[in-house]
């Protein structure tokens, strides 16, 4: 008898769980793909995009900052055309807002800026990335000098941030390495109260 030598593929089922604040009772896989690298291969990516949905993934996170939003765009879109996936409501997305747009009225073009990358109309759930802002730079960068920093206006910044919502630029907003106390001074005003705190376990 021949073997069968068609490769195996074996799939995931991902629990969600339900964010209190988002549009729409939106839910999100507790598990997902991070895509945050050192040297970016954009070909790479998106294969390991691709490869995860087969498995069964569909929480893919991203950030302006990470330079990674292009190429989980475009896996997303041959998933698409490829049928691994009916919808783009099958996937939950996650990118994130960095220091240098944090600000008022930076807010929506970012997420904009994000969302035409992406190649996609909403993002699932938008985090400011850091408890800070930066001066405005076309560039991005990790490592902000010094004198860049400049105090995150908490009102000005989660007020757009609720804006983007509103808009259906995205279903739920949140933030991201947020201490609790920086949280508590966001709820004191927020009208939609954010639904994450990312953060990132020490080791």
């Amino acid at each position: 008898m021949a073997a069968n030598s068609e490769p195996m593929h074996v799939s995931i089922n991902v629990p969600e769980v339900k964010l209190s604040s988002a549009s729409g009772h939106r839910k999100m896989p507790v598990i997902g793909l991070g895509s945050a690298v050192d040297n970016i291969d954009e070909s790479a990516m998106k294969s390991a995009v691709l490869e995860s949905i087969k498995l069964g993934y569909r929480h893919f996170d991203t950030a302006s900052l990470y330079g990674t939003e292009s190429a989980l765009g475009e896996a997303i879109a041959e998933a698409l055309n490829l049928g691994l996936v009916a919808s783009r409501e099958e996937l939950f997305i996650t990118t994130k807002l960095w220091c240098s747009d944090a600000h008022r009225d930076l807010v929506v073009p970012a997420l904009k800026k994000s969302l035409k990358t992406l190649q996609i109309e909403y993002v699932d759930l938008y985090l400011i990335h850091w408890p800070m802002s930066a001066k405005p730079s076309e560039k991005l960068r990790n490592d902000i000098p010094e004198e860049d920093l400049v105090a995150l206006d908490y009102n000005g910044v989660w007020e757009a941030m609720e804006e983007c919502q509103r808009h259906g630029l995205t279903k739920s907003i949140g933030v991201s390495n947020f201490s609790p106390k920086k949280i508590e001074t966001i709820l004191a005003f927020a009208t939609i109260p954010p639904t994450v705190n990312q953060i990132e376990p020490e080791s």
